[in-house]
């Protein structure tokens, strides 16, 4: 007689989540993460994500005189999700507020990807499993200002490293912007994050 699939599947071990694996790991994450961005709450369903507003300009240089006549007074609001072959892969990082139009998607100029995830790395070798979240989030940080940058037709392509690291477009942010206010903020989807496999390569700009 057969066993019914359903005891078989009772009977499977449950999968080890990342945490579990690597709790150092973990442990480093809610340290780092909470110190720098104390706005992020950390929500621990399916592999764990960071839900919050990041600051405008965390850099280690003086915030521009117009920079808020050209993002806004509020920071960008992102989704962070965790995958379950985290350290390996990187995670998720959804822009919330604002968000990309879908036109934008898929265009290395925008630095979004097809899923409308932030492209944060030029190549996936950039990634090896050593490096902070922290260093992402300041990387979408920037990516909120040179998206207001784009939006106003300031510059036609976001730059290579990050505004965290080419303080280059810095100029254009000490004086207001030539036009009107071109950023509108859209309606958020359910913070759900989709649902995405651990398997292939990740799109890189």
């Amino acid at each position: 007689m057969t066993t019914a699939p359903g005891l078989q599947r009772s009977s499977l071990p449950a999968p080890i989540t990342w945490w579990a694996s690597e709790p150092h790991r973990f442990e480093r994450d809610q340290r780092e993460i909470t110190s720098a961005f104390p706005d992020l709450v950390y929500v621990g369903d399916g592999a764990g994500s960071w839900h919050g507003t990041l600051p405008l300009w965390p850099f280690n240089r003086p915030q521009p005189a117009h920079l808020t006549d050209w993002t806004g007074s509020i920071g960008l609001r992102v989704l962070v999700a965790y995958r379950q072959a985290y350290p390996m892969v990187p995670p998720y990082i959804w822009p919330l507020d604002p968000i990309p139009e879908p036109a934008e998607w898929t265009q290395s100029r925008w630095h979004v990807n097809g899923d409308r995830t932030l492209c944060l790395l030029r190549a996936d070798a950039l990634w090896t499993g050593r490096e902070s979240v922290v260093d992402l989030l300041l990387k979408a940080a920037g990516w909120n200002v040179e998206y207001a940058l784009m939006k106003h037709e300031a510059i036609t392509q976001m730059s290579d490293r990050g505004i965290v690291e080419d303080e280059r477009f810095d100029r254009l942010l000490t004086r207001p912007p030539a036009t009107g206010t071109a950023r509108a903020s859209q309606t958020a989807p359910p913070g759900r994050a989709p649902d995405h496999s651990d398997a292939g390569g990740e799109p890189s700009c």
